[in-house]
């Protein structure tokens, strides 16, 4: 599987272009609109096809590519759940499974950070990979005090969802803010510090209490991004 990690300065937002090396069938993860240009420069370059557009839960803190890339593409767009964000073509659900080329990424539901946020996991070959949004973060976890996020519910997702998953999955999350590009369920098993705390109520104060300031571009971004990033 061709992999490409990518990343916007701005925001500090990782995105993801995955591709089926066979097909030339390829998937956008988590697109920011200001590196649209960039993104059909490496699709012509790479002689992909963009198939699938695809972002892990409505973010607040940059403005999304999906629509644009749909737009330009032809690729078909999920986001969201059922019922929930009328912009996209499909909404995501727990459990299904999306293909691009002979490549099967299976969705999981893990709300917390917001109630729309969702995971992406696919085995290939010997090979294991996450997308965990803004859920799961190396050596830390996504907020929980907006967008109807819940504690509870980031606590249910990361300890029965996410660390399920085999200890040599790599992590690959929605933003970094140390140059530290991707992690393992097990290294982040052992030295998150928000995993290590393992009791629910606990980290439910803990989180309740954290007091962070609103991304700067919330009240710009949301709006836009549940019109898939297009006015």
């Amino acid at each position: 599987m061709l992999l490409r990690q990518l990343f916007d300065y701005k925001s500090y937002t990782y995105s993801y272009l995955l591709a089926d090396e066979k097909s030339r069938e390829a998937v956008f993860i988590d697109p920011v609109a200001g590196q649209l240009d960039y993104y059909l420069q490496l699709l012509n370059e790479l002689n992909l096809t963009l198939k699938l557009a695809v972002d892990t839960h409505v973010h607040a803190d940059h403005i999304t590519a999906l629509g644009a890339l749909r737009e330009k593409t032809g690729a078909t767009t999920y986001l969201g759940k059922p019922g929930d964000v009328a912009c996209a073509d499909q909404p995501l659900i727990d459990g299904q499974t999306l293909t691009f080329g002979d490549i099967k990424i299976q969705v999981i539901y893990t709300p917390g950070h917001t109630d729309d946020s969702h995971s992406f996991y696919i085995e290939e070959a010997d090979s294991r990979y996450a997308f965990t949004g803004d859920t799961l973060l190396i050596r830390g976890s996504g907020r929980t005090d907006f967008q109807n996020g819940s504690a509870a519910q980031l606590y249910d997702s990361l300890h029965n969802k996410l660390l399920t998953l085999p200890e040599d999955t790599q992590v690959f999350p929605g933003h970094d803010y140390k140059g530290w590009s991707t992690s393992t369920i097990g290294e982040e098993k052992a030295h998150n510090p928000r995993l290590r705390i393992d009791n629910k109520d606990e980290f439910i104060t803990f989180m309740n209490n954290l007091k962070l300031a609103n991304p700067k571009f919330m009240d710009i971004a949301v709006p836009a991004n549940l019109g898939c990033g297009q006015k």
